[in-house]
């Protein structure tokens, strides 16, 4: 298994991780009621949401595309 391919593995695992607590943020409490109030989640759920999805497309690719 090349260095790539195992970093792709990481970044799989630590994107739905950070995915994970982002959807968990976001069905808070406190969290719905800001999202109630002014359209929008607070800034450390979206940076889960982000983060996660960043580091799930990049752990993807180094997987499953790139050779």
């Amino acid at each position: 298994m090349g260095s790539s391919k195992l970093i792709g593995i990481v970044l799989l695992v630590v994107g739905i991780a950070l995915l994970y607590f982002g959807y968990q943020s976001s069905q808070a409490v406190g969290n719905q009621v800001t999202e109630a109030l002014t359209g929008r989640f607070t800034d450390q759920t979206m940076w889960y949401l982000i983060g996660g999805a960043a580091a799930t497309a990049a752990g993807a690719f180094l997987t499953f595309v790139k050779n």
